[in-house]
């Protein structure tokens, strides 16, 4: 402690010691200050201004100082809380706050000249005799409301272990303990509000956005910093410029192509007021419109800083500005300010001639016109309103809660209200600046809306953001509405809370604007980004086939469920139909009715061969295999029927089994009626073994050869039978209700060889065509063979190449035309010898000559 103090006395000595020798030295810029004694003193370091004057510098010459127009509504802030503290009987009893005011003019020299002389005043008593501090004693200092000038003031007040609460230093690195041991703020750093400005864009649906910072380091930084938030808010930064008030007018004009050329409307004003001033001067000289500004709480709107149309391009802007409360009877000792009552204030005459344009002084600067003489008499009362903005008390209360913070760590100190310090003198002896700052982090009370105001482990206090909106009139009146608020302690999806019905855009846009780079991807359609764009530029093409979405800029498409089907927008999915050969739809209907059509026709033939069983026609070549093969094509064209229907298990496991039978029964049939035909006509030769072995024959054929067709469906029903499936893959948008196979292998031998007895039946039956005219039997198994034939090689490829119920379609199509077909090549003409040429049913005819 000691060494500290020896450190800043020798810093003090070097700064303000004059060198008596004749050399150069270091010179010394005069700083004066507004204080109050008391029993304790707050120091105080902070802006008071509301424009800076400096010319562009070229560092040919010497710069020439800033010049800073007074504004100091936060100053009054603090000397009004402090006089609130005096007259609290329960608050600092029996003990006075002092304080002692710098203006920091956004200079650091001048606030670590500030700094200094406070330590100075503070060390300088005595301090050979008696190196202790003495009364009155510094207990802090409240200040600065800028981080670059918070920083050098901290790295002072750090290693002598006085506290300092800033109430507008936004820097991260304020919270590092190790090198800001003894810094507080009541303001949240910027990494808090970057999440808060990105959430409230995010709201707001503004994801294609322009920065302003200011340019400095650490404006580079907190401008990176931003962009990377609203990055990981799915947003994109059109333009990262900084700023500066300092620029010349070429480079502004830079900056103003930049922002006015960028498609987006939504531009945050990352720095303060007086960076961006020239540039939205120059965007009002030049009347173009069109962009919505976002402000952050580095942003002030002072009344009185812009002109009429630089304000008018403000009208509109939304932004963030620390959570503040009414302060009672601060209007009314803002009314009741005068150079009389203040003697000791430097400011008050300043802003007492910008406040009524007059000069304490009748010899007024050349240039300024006719200008009255202050009498002290101006009313003061009906222009606090528009002098001090007392709708926007964000950073006057920040200011008004460090002081008393402050004035409640000292009370808790000098009562001891911590168990811990009870072992120690309580108000007795010298206090030391390391007890205040540790009751300042155990600090905690209340304010009047019932807000509790404590410091966490990094000095801070929660962040809570009011959005405001700023809405100018017609008459040139302003004010800052508060439309939202940002509230860090609540769940991420609850921090910001916006009623949009009561903000007022600008009069380009009569709701809410639109700051994207490309418009939204409708539910069903997906986002492609385009290459070299950042992410928010893509493109919308519609989901693939079988795939959709239901939200609104999705970067994927998902796929339908395998039993549904996107519908039309493809933003949803509904079920599949179920589709299958139906007796409800026409053609399930016409092949039912055909196929019984012709099991009736095929009866009602069996019928007439039975009742004409004894006439020459019917018992010629075996009439029994024509009653088999009958049987066998009624079995077959009934066994169509099976195949019409929703398909299950019984079904298809019966369905190929009954047609392949049946069709091995009917052509086994056709077989031995050729092989019949063919002995009879041996028999008619000497020696020949025909009428011994024709019957037997015969017989032996129709049951050898079935019998292999039975053994094939034996074996596919007894290793890989068929089964009912329903089919989601063969069509997208359908589900087929089908039989499955179960084996193509089985199924393929079984039509191989029912083609096979077929080929053969066929082969016979052309061999034995050329017979006796008068007896035509060959020649119509001929041609029934030919038509079955012809009917199953038009039916592979057929069946190949459909699917669903079509391929059903399609095989009892083939078994109605194959069976018909050998119905009326075979039966049909004997039929009509029988029932309408009885002349014709003789045997002389039926042998021939």
């Amino acid at each position: 402690m000691r060494l500290s103090k020896i450190l800043v006395f020798l810093a003090l000595i070097v700064v303000v010691q004059e060198s008596a020798q004749n050399r150069c030295h270091l010179e010394k810029e005069s700083i004066k200050s507004f204080s109050s004694r008391g029993d304790i003193i707050l120091g105080v370091i902070t802006l008071i201004h509301s424009t800076i004057n400096q010319q562009y510098e070229t560092y040919n010459e010497k710069p020439e100082a800033a010049t800073c127009e007074e504004y100091y509504r936060d100053v009054l802030a603090i000397v009004f809380a402090i006089e609130e503290i005096n007259e609290n009987i329960h608050l600092l009893p029996n003990l006075t706050l002092g304080f002692n005011i710098f203006d920091s003019c956004v200079s650091e020299a001048r606030a670590l000249q500030a700094t200094l002389m406070l330590l100075w005043e503070e060390m300088s008593s005595d301090y050979e005799s008696s190196p202790s501090w003495k009364d009155p004693f510094l207990a802090g200092i409240v200040g600065d409301s800028m981080s670059t000038l918070s920083i050098p003031i901290a790295r002072i007040l750090g290693p002598c272990h006085y506290p300092q609460i800033s109430f507008g230093a936004f820097d991260p690195d304020l919270g590092d303990r190790h090198q800001f041991p003894t810094f507080l703020r009541t303001v949240p750093n910027e990494n808090i509000q970057n999440k808060a400005i990105s959430q409230l864009l995010k709201h707001l649906g503004w994801t294609w956005v322009g920065i302003l910072t200011r340019d400095d380091d650490l404006g580079a930084i907190e401008g990176q910093n931003l962009k990377e938030e609203i990055s990981r808010n799915q947003g994109c930064v059109a333009f990262l410029e900084k700023i500066h008030y300092r620029y010349s007018m070429e480079r502004i004009r830079k900056i103003y192509d930049i922002v006015m050329n960028s498609t987006t409307m939504a531009v945050v004003v990352y720095s303060e007021e007086m960076h961006v001033k020239p540039l939205l001067d120059m965007i009002a000289e030049d009347g173009a419109k069109g962009k919505i500004w976002i402000y952050t709480l580095s942003f002030t709107f002072i009344p009185g800083m812009f002109s009429e149309g630089t304000s008018k391009l403000l009208n509109g802007s939304i932004g963030l500005v620390l959570h503040s409360e009414p302060l009672p009877q601060f209007d009314s000792y803002l009314q009741k300010i005068h150079p009389n009552k203040y003697l000791n204030d430097i400011y008050i005459k300043q802003f007492w001639e910008v406040a009524f344009n007059c000069s304490w002084s009748s010899n007024a600067p050349p240039g300024t016109g006719d200008v009255a003489i202050c009498s002290g008499h101006e009313d003061l009362e009906d222009k606090v309103e528009s002098l001090f903005e007392l709708g926007d008390l964000s950073y006057t209360f920040q200011a008004y809660i460090a002081v008393y913070a402050f004035a409640y760590a000292l009370h808790n100190l000098l009562h001891c209200l911590s168990p811990a310090e009870r072992s120690t003198a309580c108000g007795e002896g010298d206090l030391l600046p390391w007890q205040v700052y540790r009751y300042l982090m155990r600090v905690s009370f209340t304010t009047r809306s019932g807000d509790e105001i404590y410091f966490n482990d990094i000095g801070e206090v929660p962040a809570t953001f009011d959005i405001m909106n700023l809405q100018i009139f017609t008459n040139n009146e302003y004010r800052l509405v508060k439309v939202g608020k940002y509230d860090s302690r609540a769940a991420k999806s609850e921090q910001i809370s916006l009623d949009i019905r009561t903000v007022k855009w600008n009069q380009e846009y009569k709701e809410v604007p639109h700051s994207v780079c490309s418009e939204s991807c409708q539910p069903g359609n997906r986002k492609v980004s385009i290459q070299g764009l950042p992410i928010c530029c893509f493109q919308c093409v519609p989901c693939s086939l079988g795939e959709i979405t239901n939200e609104t800029d999705a970067a994927i498409c998902t796929k339908c469920p395998e039993d549904m089907w996107p519908n039309v927008k493809q933003d949803g999915c509904l079920m599949k139909e179920v589709q299958f050969l139906s007796y409800e739809e026409m053609m399930g209907v016409s092949l039912a009715a055909a196929s019984i059509t012709f099991s009736i026709k095929t009866l009602t033939i069996l019928c007439i061969f039975r009742k004409f069983s004894d006439t020459p026609v019917v018992k010629a070549n075996n009439r029994s295999l024509s009653y088999v093969i009958l049987v066998g094509l009624i079995v077959c064209f009934l066994s169509s029927l099976i195949f019409i229907g929703y398909p299950f298990g019984v079904i298809c496991l019966l369905s190929q089994v009954v047609f392949g039978v049946s069709f091995s029964i009917v052509v086994s049939g056709m077989l031995a009626k050729t092989i019949t035909v063919i002995l009879i006509f041996q028999s008619t030769k000497p020696n020949s073994i025909g009428k011994r072995f024709d019957s037997r024959i015969s017989h032996v054929v129709m049951f050898i050869c079935p019998l292999f067709q039975v053994g094939i469906c034996i074996v596919w029903l007894g290793t890989v039978p068929p089964y009912a499936e329903l089919n989601m893959t063969s069509k997208p948008d359908i589900i087929i209700a089908q039989c499955n196979e179960g084996s193509n292998l089985f199924f393929y031998c079984m039509l191989g060889y029912m083609g096979l007895l077929a080929t053969v039946s066929f082969i016979v039956a052309f061999l034995s065509r050329k017979l006796p005219d008068s007896f035509s039997e060959g020649q119509y198994i001929t041609f029934s063979m030919f038509v079955f034939l012809s009917v199953w090689i038009c039916f592979i490829p057929t069946y190949l190449s459909a699917e669903g119920k079509n391929l059903v379609t399609v095989e009892v199509l083939a078994i109605i035309a194959s069976s018909s077909g050998l119905l009326g090549c075979l039966f049909f003409p004997k039929c009509y010898i029988v029932l309408f040429r009885p002349e014709m049913n003789t045997k002389q005819y039926v042998r021939g000559k």
